[in-house]
Order: structure tokens, then sequence, then C-alpha cells
């Protein structure tokens, strides 16, 4: 009898437990983000204080999500530095004094992502703003060129923690543009965004 009392208020103890447990699974799996730190993403320059009044993206640079199929579907325009996430719009404001990396036009250059931890993939797309395009607005599709200059298939791989690609910039740019590069997930019905603000040369 005492170990049916022991055992049933174990039973009891456990239930009450539950739904204490499924906050900390949902927090586990939510962690499961990336950002582009080569060029520095906005949420990257905010999460290392090299821009101020973020907002909560200083905090969690990797969890710039937003619904896939971009550039048919995905964030809407306006939206699109912030993955359509009104929480982090301030990734969207151009006014913010964002620091520009350095490019030379046409050359190779190295593209890193830090993952907090891998998805299974479908591919990591580069996309770059139009020549004459309008630094002063939030961007959208009419200012970027919507052919992706440099696209990684992953077929379903799952990447690791820090990924780099390699790749030719595109070339005929000078000046100040952005490159917008997003993170298809394979598994998911979402993908990563990050814009990047660079200098060609």
């Amino acid at each position: 009898m005492l170990r049916q009392r022991i055992r049933r208020a174990l039973g009891v103890a456990a239930v009450g437990l539950l739904p204490l447990a499924a906050p900390l699974v949902l927090q586990g799996s939510a962690s499961a983000h990336g950002y582009t730190q080569n060029p520095p993403s906005r949420s990257s320059h905010c999460a290392q204080g090299n821009v101020s009044d973020c907002g909560g993206i200083q905090w969690e640079p990797q969890s710039v999500e937003g619904p896939k199929g971009f550039p048919s579907a995905g964030p809407a325009d306006g939206t699109l530095c912030a993955g359509g996430n009104s929480r982090f719009a301030q990734l969207d404001d151009p006014t913010k004094p964002w620091p520009l990396t350095p490019m030379n036009s046409g050359q190779n250059f190295t593209f890193t992502w830090k993952l907090t931890a891998a998805h299974a993939t479908t591919s990591f797309r580069y996309f770059v703003t139009k020549n004459g395009w309008n630094p002063n607005q939030p961007l959208t599709r009419s200012q970027l060129e919507l052919t992706p200059f440099l696209t990684v298939n992953m077929g379903g791989q799952r990447p690791p923690f820090t990924v780099s690609h390699s790749g030719r910039l595109p070339s005929g740019k000078s000046g100040r543009h952005l490159i917008f590069a997003v993170w298809d997930i394979a598994d998911t019905g979402n993908a990563f965004y990050s814009c990047a603000d660079v200098n060609f040369r």
C-alpha cells in the first residue's frame, strides 16, 4: 500500500511538472538559428554594440526567421532585413548608422555564417541591390537583383555551426550596396534572412 501511494504521488508530481517542462522544450527548439558574420550583418553589428538602439535583436542576432520562398513569397517588402518579424523592425531602418564593409567588385569573397544549431538545409543564396537603388528607403524586391549572384545548394544536408561559402562578387558595382542573404531550411516552412551593408570599390 505504501509503495502504491508513493507511486501515485510521484505520478501526480510528474504531471504537474509537464506545463513547466513544455516551455523549456520549445525554447530549446527555437534556438536553432544563424546569421552572417562575414560580411557582418546588421544583426551582428547590433549584437557587437556597433549600432545602438537595436531592440531585442542585440540579444538574439540569430533569430531573423521568416517565411521562406523569396522572392515570390517570403517577408513583405520593407521588412526584408527583419525577415518580416516586427520585433526586429530596427533592422529595416535605413537611417541607422550601419557600418559599411569594404569589398572589391568582381573579386572572390568568403561569406561566413554563425549557426546556433544546424537545420537541414535546401540552400544558401546571396542577392545584391541594383545600381541606382535608394539606400534611404527600407529594402524592397524592386531594389534587388532577384537572381542570386551566389547559390550554394545543400540538398537537405546539415551545415556545420560555422559555415563558409566562397564565390565571386558581382561585377560592375561601386559605392554603397546591400547584400541580402537567405538561408532556406529544408524541413520547415521558414528561412533565415540577413542584410549586410557594404561598400564596393
